[in-house]
């Protein structure tokens, strides 16, 4: 089943289109965190931002460095933050989100962690990369 980001890029469901080409597609966020708060996607469809194919990855990022330089000069923002978060959509996607100066966006809140679960956490990426 499509997800809802493909049935945007299908024009299945309305959009407020900023960018696309042949391999991404910008839009508006429903939702926004800040005034021109923008969705780009890639036009394939995969759940997981780094099992995009090599191409389709450069891309994207490509088309994020292209609208956030629109987008900061457009908004007058301070800044352009990126945020990949993943777990509402399966369907790989990066946030634009403009930002004038002293203003925030909310993020998750901290976990208290102990020292020696981050030594263990650690060590366990630590392994990881010598086992790949």
């Amino acid at each position: 089943m499509a997800s809802i980001f493909t049935k945007i890029i299908n024009g299945e469901i309305p959009c407020h289109a900023v960018y696309e080409d042949n391999a991404s597609f910008a839009f508006l966020d429903i939702n926004p965190a800040r005034p021109g708060h923008t969705i780009v996607v890639p036009r394939s469809e995969v759940p997981y931002l780094f099992d995009l194919d090599p191409g389709d990855y450069t891309s994207l990022w490509q088309t994020v460095k292209t609208v956030a330089a629109v987008l900061k000069k457009v908004t007058g923002c301070e800044r352009v933050v990126v945020v990949v978060y993943g777990a509402d959509v399966p369907h790989a996607h990066v946030h634009l989100i403009p930002l004038e100066s002293g203003a925030t966006i909310p993020i998750p809140e901290p976990m208290a962690v102990s020292p020696e679960e981050l030594a263990a956490t650690a060590k366990r990426i630590r392994t990881g990369f010598r086992d790949s």
